[in-house]
C-alpha cells in the first residue's frame, strides 16, 4: 500500500489508528521518530483509553492542522449507566451508583433525544481545556476543585446501537456525529443525570475526522512497516474548496497579498498554483481575498 516516498523534509498528513493506552503525544513522538522529523503535531487530542482516527501532521502540515480541527467528528462509544466516576469514564474513580432497574430503552431513548442538536455542555473537568493557565484535568490530578462553563457545541447524530441491561447497571452503545469541541464523556454523564442515576463513559472509538475516516487509518505497527502518508496538497485539495491560480495570482499568494475579484465561497479556500502546488488558504473579506494561512514563500 506504499504511496508517494516520504523524506524528513516532506509535507503532509499522516491518519493513525491510535491504540488504547497510549497518549496522544506519545503517538506523535513515535511518528517523529518513523518520519526521521522533528516538527510533527496532532489534530484533536485522544484520551489514553480511546482508539481512533489521530490526524499527525508532518512539517509545515502541521499548520494546516488547526483548520481541520474545525471539522465534525464521529464517535462509536459505550455509556455506563447507574455510576458516576471522578473523570466522567472508566479511568476514574466511582463516587455514586444508583439502581437501573425502573430504566427502560424507551426512557433511554427519550433522553438520547434531548441531546440532539444544538446543545449547551459542560465540558469534562479532566479536559484539556485551560484555566487560568493550567489544563483543567491536571488541577483535578492535584486535588483542585474546577469549574468550567458551559459552551455550545452540535450533536448532529445520536443513535442508540445497543441497549444491554446488566445486574447493576445498563450498557448503551452509541454513535455520534458532532462538532469539534464536543466532549463524549460529558454526553455519557449528562444522559445518566438526565435519567437520574449517573453516568460515564467506558469505551470510546473515534470514527472519523473531517474528511478522515477509519478507512484511511494505520496503526503504528503497520506504518513501522510501510509509512503511508497523504502530501499536503491532497489534503488540502480534499478538505477545502479549491480555487486554481494563475501564474500572477500565485506570485501574489506566495507573499499573502489580498486579491481582488475573486468568487471565493463563505469559509476558507485551498490556493493553488499552476503547477497543482498547494499554496495557502484564502477567504472573502468583502470583494478581496485575504489570506489565513500561507504555507511556502
Amino acid at each position: 500500500m506504499s504511496g508517494p516516498v516520504f523524506t524528513p523534509s516532506s509535507d503532509g498528513v499522516v491518519v493513525v489508528d491510535k491504540p488504547m493506552g497510549l497518549t496522544s503525544h506519545t503517538v506523535v513522538a513515535r511518528i517523529r521518530r518513523l518520519a526521521g522529523t522533528r516538527k510533527v503535531g496532532h489534530a484533536g487530542t485522544l484520551d489514553p483509553m480511546a482508539t481512533g482516527v489521530l490526524v499527525v501532521g508532518l512539517n509545515r502540515a502541521t499548520r494546516l492542522l488547526g483548520h481541520l480541527q474545525l471539522s465534525d467528528k464521529s464517535y462509536d462509544a459505550t455509556i455506563r449507566l447507574g455510576a458516576t466516576t471522578t473523570t466522567d469514564d472508566a479511568e476514574g474513580e466511582i463516587v455514586t451508583t444508583a439502581p437501573v432497574d425502573g430504566i427502560t430503552a424507551e426512557a433511554i431513548e427519550a433522553a438520547v433525544g434531548g441531546f440532539r442538536g444544538e446543545i449547551s455542555q459542560v465540558p469534562s473537568k479532566v479536559s484539556a481545556i485551560k484555566v487560568d493557565g493550567r489544563r483543567a484535568y491536571e488541577r483535578v490530578r492535584a486535588g483542585e476543585e474546577v469549574a468550567l462553563k458551559a459552551r455550545a457545541v452540535t450533536v448532529s447524530r445520536y443513535d442508540i446501537l445497543d441497549v444491554r441491561p446488566g445486574a447493576e447497571w445498563i450498557d448503551v452503545d452509541v454513535s455520534v456525529d458532532c462538532s469539534s469541541g464536543t466532549y463524549i464523556r460529558a454526553l455519557a454523564r449528562d444522559l445518566g443525570a438526565e435519567l437520574g442515576v449517573g453516568g460515564h463513559l467506558t469505551a470510546l472509538r473515534r470514527t472519523r475526522v473531517g474528511a478522515f475516516d477509519l478507512s484511511t487509518a494505520h496503526t503504528l505497527e503497520s506504518l513501522a512497516e510501510d509509512f503511508v502518508w497523504r502530501p499536503i496538497s491532497e489534503v488540502a485539495a480534499e478538505t477545502f474548496p479549491r480555487y486554481d491560480a494563475s501564474p500572477e495570482q500565485a506570485a501574489a499568494i506566495r507573499t499573502g497579498r489580498p486579491l481582488s475579484g475573486l468568487k471565493l465561497a463563505l469559509g476558507q479556500t485551498a490556493m493553488f498554483d499552476p503547477t497543482g502546488t498547494f499554496l495557502a488558504l484564502y477567504e472573502p473579506h468583502g470583494p478581496v481575498a485575504k489570506p489565513t494561512a500561507v504555507f511556502v514563500s
